[in-house]
């Protein structure tokens, strides 16, 4: 194997890494911001979440049959 035949594959490989580098960054970017996303989401989720409980705090629940019977 000669110069120019390893130079060729070496560059080749290169090529490929960088392609394979490129497609995890893009992921990794996608991943990261689908996560602030839920994050966002889950605060808001949280703050729904407090002000239920708030509310309902004052609700005497009973156990009464429903309308229906």
């Amino acid at each position: 194997m000669n110069y120019d035949e390893r130079i060729t594959g070496l560059e080749s490989r290169v090529a490929f890494q960088e392609d394979a580098l490129d497609k995890l960054n893009d992921v990794i970017a996608k991943q990261d911001r689908t996560i602030s996303e839920l994050k966002r989401m889950l605060l808001i989720f949280n703050d729904q979440l407090k002000t239920v409980g708030q509310e309902s705090q004052g609700t005497d629940y009973t156990d009464e049959p429903p309308p229906h019977y």
